[in-house]
């Protein structure tokens, strides 16, 4: 069992039983002959006193030596216990949000209890909706993105110090051989584009990485704008020189957080490796500053780099903020197969956090008029690329976003296709950077979350009953009789 556990759960027993005594660290450091300095060290988890030192604390707080250095924890203090034993605070960089672990223990040692109480609760959530460590990373992330409104600026430079070193034209769509050569020449990589379509179990990944040998295994049947985003990441990982990464892609599972991290800036560094930043930002700030929403541009935009659908849209995430000021936004990625009913969310970034929708974890039926879901539909009558833009209004909360979408058959399975999405709230700040947001000739479509919390009258598109607004009502019913009955027996 590693030293600093053990300091932990020494420094939290000696608060607990120090403070369920009523004795403050200067009663204590009197009692003892200890420092108060030293003792709150002790505390913190940060020191281990030798045996001498441990005797005169059990014997001024009347506690048996054994029982105090034991790691057996009392009811108050298991859970937190558990979370120190998991490693999980030290998986997950805490620094990143401005938290010093030091913060949490004082606050877990303040009031166990509570605390205790906290945790158990968050423990019960994640058991009910099958929350896994990797889900918990992929939440931690995203709250990571969301507070630092999904730009980074540290990666913005690296990719240009990248670009300017092995003399890569931006102003240029960016080919996938050309990033290629590079990790060949400069990284010894072997690239093998047989070997992954001969295991059947792996057709949903689209690259493998033999560390070993520096092998990165291809899946055929990829665009060059799929080759690219994945050499772009594979370039990153060495660049930046990540000694924890991710070896597949898709990602099966994480190890810890900082693989999933990494994972995410080399993501970053790929696509504002292929979507350069002062280009984008010039092509978005003309198009935001026309009358009208001009498709053709709009498309001509799109394809204008050697980037996928997704890869643009998340960088429009990062670039919507940092240049336009434009922070009330959101993402999504949607999947859907032919002839199902079901749409699964399984990516969304909101950047303001109150954005709908969020992952769907009671089964209950999205709201058939969003654009995303719209796509979606088409592509799959269609079978060819469809884009849509739709004012997305909310009646019950009276907010509206403008809602990009656009909808891809996916490469890698037969009959399943994507939509991705990104909405930006419309408020005083997007009105004066986009000038279309006035066009009437863009569609508007009162939308709701979920059909079951909806309470839009006489939805066509409806798919499932309003149970949830029914059962609201019938609530309201209850409590107005329940308030009348009160007033006429309290007179």
């Amino acid at each position: 069992m590693e030293e600093e556990y053990i300091k932990l759960i020494l420094g939290l027993k000696l608060k607990q039983i120090r403070t369920d005594k009523n004795l403050s660290l200067f009663g204590l450091s009197k009692l003892t002959g200890l420092s108060k300095s030293y003792l709150n060290e002790i505390e913190k988890g940060k020191k281990y006193p030798k045996t001498d030192k441990i005797v005169l604390l059990s014997e001024a707080l009347d506690t048996p030596y054994d029982q105090l250095v034991s790691l057996k924890l009392d009811k108050n203090l298991a859970p937190i216990g558990e979370i120190l034993k998991s490693k999980i605070l030290k998986e997950i960089p805490l620094n990143l949000f401005g938290i010093q672990e030091s913060d949490l223990i004082d606050i877990i040692s303040e009031a166990p209890a509570k605390v205790n109480a906290f945790i158990s609760t968050i423990i019960k959530i994640a058991q009910n909706y099958n929350f896994s460590k990797e889900s918990f990373y992929l939440a931690s992330l995203r709250s990571y993105q969301e507070a630092n409104n999904n730009y980074f600026e540290n990666i913005e430079k690296q990719v240009q110090d990248f670009t300017k070193s092995y003399h890569i034209d931006v102003t240029k769509p960016i080919e996938a051989k050309e990033l290629e050569e590079i990790l060949i020449e400069e990284y010894g990589y072997i690239i093998d584009e047989k070997e992954l379509d001969k295991h059947n179990e792996l057709h949903n990944l689209r690259s493998v990485f033999i560390p070993q040998t520096k092998t990165l295994l291809l899946a055929k049947h990829m665009d060059d704008a799929q080759k690219a985003f994945i050499f772009g990441k594979e370039i990153a990982y060495n660049y930046l020189d990540f000694k924890e990464r991710l070896y597949t892609f898709s990602w099966i599972k994480f190890e810890n957080f900082e693989q999933v991290l990494n994972n995410f800036y080399a993501s970053y560094f790929a696509g504002a490796l292929l979507v350069n930043q002062q280009s984008i930002n010039k092509d978005i700030n003309d198009l935001f500053n026309k009358k009208s929403f001009d498709k053709d541009l709009f498309s001509k935009i799109l394809n204008k780099y050697n980037a996928s659908p997704e890869t643009f849209f998340q960088r429009l995430t990062n670039v919507l903020p940092s240049e336009f000021n434009i922070t009330n936004l959101f993402f999504l990625r949607f999947t859907h197969k032919k002839g199902s009913f079901k749409y699964h969310l399984n990516k969304e970034l909101h950047l303001a956090h109150q954005h709908s929708p969020h992952a769907n974890e009671t089964n209950e039926h999205y709201c058939r008029r969003w654009v995303s879901l719209k796509v979606l539909n088409e592509i799959t009558e269609k079978n060819i690329p469809v884009f849509d833009l739709q004012i997305s209004h909310y009646p019950l909360d009276n907010f509206s976003y403008a809602v990009l979408s656009s909808a891809t058959k996916d490469p890698f399975r037969d009959d399943y296709f994507r939509s991705i999405s990104i909405g930006i709230l419309i408020d005083k700040q997007s009105k004066r950077k986009i000038n279309f947001l006035d066009d009437p000739n863009i569609l508007t479509n009162n939308v709701a979350v979920t059909c079951e919390s909806c309470s839009i009258k006489n939805c066509a598109e409806r798919v499932a009953e309003p149970i949830n607004i029914e059962k609201q009502v019938t609530n309201e019913v209850i409590e107005k009789v329940v308030s009348e009955l009160n007033q006429k027996f309290s007179k």
